[in-house]
């Protein structure tokens, strides 16, 4: 029997630290090669952290709401074989999978808790308060009871390689928000059957059962709530003065995805020379090609893939916008792919998740690639590699029912395309006045990259395509 110490690993996309949101396992509990132990939350998402040793959890660093660098420990795990020689405490352990914090390829296991019948002897709890006092004072954790029937437990299961704790196995759920609104309103997971891929649970099936069920759902919040930045005592307020009425101050630390979102956005108005153009568009008959196409059967195309497959056709006549600009080798960095962002608003901020290859999809894959991005962006299982990478943005902000907007360019590409609500107006059709589907559209583009008449000529183009769909032909 001995310790490994497992650290928190190298996140991938530059992060170099993450704020540990919920712990998955206490002190004592039996875990598996690959199961997750930790969800955390860096500037990109929020993950579940996998722990490559099996064994018994006999320490946790760190508490909840606590934001830790990569390299430092997360847990210590007794196991029952000893280390091979020169590979020391903190090797890969029995997984073979690549840790790079949002999950592996196995199941995750749930865990057990192990049941102890005698105090902890001498030698292991020197061994357990050892590594509790590690990280900087912070950690919460204590020694686990260890005896000889849990040693044998862990070895066994670390011979298993991600084998089941259970002998029910595991509750199709990869999302800890989906975990936490079935708790908080007292639904059982296991009753449940997943409308995913593979019988995945997803948030709109706890939804669903809620419903059916009669009851309303509780919100699960994305995170735990930081408590409020301590503030000096003021004297008591006279009643019946302003004063007295005034809410409390309440500070928000800008941290997480948030104050990802708020450097990237100062960046970019610090860095882009940007300029907006708009013009409103009928999009009428785009209205009337997406339902022609949902009667012909199949799956549903969504608004929001038709609007990207015009901007993937626009780009592709329009390339300097598919671009950004190096500025320490002065030059403009031209792709010959479009990885197309979009703006998505979860319960955890502004994120943009990113469609690989948009250029070489067709609607249908469009619309299943933003169902799926979109999911995970509300459920907080967006990986980074998912939300880094883009050449370009598209912006839907009609469905806050808005006309227009200035966007903010997505540092550090070179052009976002707003796309406001889609209402009813007074439009010449034809040489007479008639009520259209009208839009606003706006391009906001980094002026070092082009001028007006490219930037125009996109919006022109795009404002072609919405009000007659058949000009995509063309490139079909």
């Amino acid at each position: 029997m001995h310790s490994l110490e497992f650290k928190l690993p190298d996140l991938g996309e530059g992060l170099t630290e993450a704020e540990i949101v919920r712990w998955l396992v206490e002190v004592g509990d039996l875990v598996t090669i690959d199961q997750p132990v930790v969800e955390v939350e860096t500037a990109k998402a929020m993950v579940e952290v996998p722990c490559p040793y099996g064994g018994v959890v006999t320490a946790r660093f760190g508490e909840e709401g606590t934001e830790l660098p990569v390299g430092a420990p997360l847990i210590t795990v007794a196991v029952g074989e000893k280390p091979a020689a020169g590979t020391g405490d903190t090797g890969t352990g029995g997984s073979g999978n690549v840790l790079v914090g949002y999950g592996t390829s196995e199941a995750p296991a749930r865990r057990r808790r192990v049941r102890q019948e005698r105090p902890l002897s001498g030698a292991s709890a020197t061994a357990g308060q050892a590594g509790a006092g590690a990280v900087n004072g912070r950690a919460e954790a204590t020694a686990a009871p260890v005896d000889a029937q849990a040693a044998g437990a862990a070895a066994t299961v670390n011979g298993q390689a991600g084998g089941l704790a259970t002998e029910d196995g595991p509750v199709p759920v990869i999302s800890p928000l989906v975990r936490r609104l079935a708790r908080q309103n007292g639904l059982d997971l296991r009753e449940l059957t997943g409308s995913g891929p593979d019988g995945l649970i997803l948030r709109a099936d706890v939804e669903y059962a809620l419903r059916a069920a009669g009851r309303g759902a509780t919100a699960a919040p994305a995170a735990e709530p930081h408590p409020p930045v301590p503030q000096a005592p003021s004297p008591a307020p006279v009643p019946g003065s302003p004063a007295a009425a005034a809410p409390a101050e309440i500070r928000t630390p800008l941290k997480g995805i948030r104050g990802a979102v708020a450097d990237k956005l100062a960046r970019s108005r610090r860095e882009i020379p940007d300029a907006t153009c708009w013009v409103d568009a009928d999009a009428t008959e785009l209205m009337r090609a997406r339902t022609a196409m949902n009667a012909a059967g199949g799956p549903k195309i969504s608004l929001l893939a038709l609007l990207a497959r015009i901007c993937t056709a626009a780009l592709a006549r329009f390339p300097e916008l598919n671009s950004t600009v190096d500025a320490e080798a002065r030059e403009i960095v031209r792709f010959g792919h479009v990885h197309l962002g979009f703006a998505a608003q979860t319960d955890r901020g502004l994120v943009v998740p990113v469609v690989r290859d948009a250029h070489a999809r067709d609607a249908e894959s469009l619309t299943a690639e933003f169902a799926r991005l979109t999911e995970a962006g509300r459920t907080g299982t967006l990986t980074p590699g998912e939300l880094t990478g883009g050449t370009f943005t598209l912006n839907n902000y009609g469905v806050f029912g808005v006309d227009g907007s200035t966007p903010i360019i997505n540092h550090p590409e070179a052009a976002m395309l707003g796309v406001g609500r889609i209402v009813p107006k007074p439009w010449v059709h034809e040489g007479e006045l008639a009520v259209r589907q009208v839009v606003q559209l706006s391009l906001t583009f980094d002026h070092r990259v082009c001028d007006g008449g490219v930037a125009g000529g996109f919006l022109r183009y795009v404002a072609d395509c919405v009000e007659q769909p058949a000009v995509l032909l063309r490139t079909l």
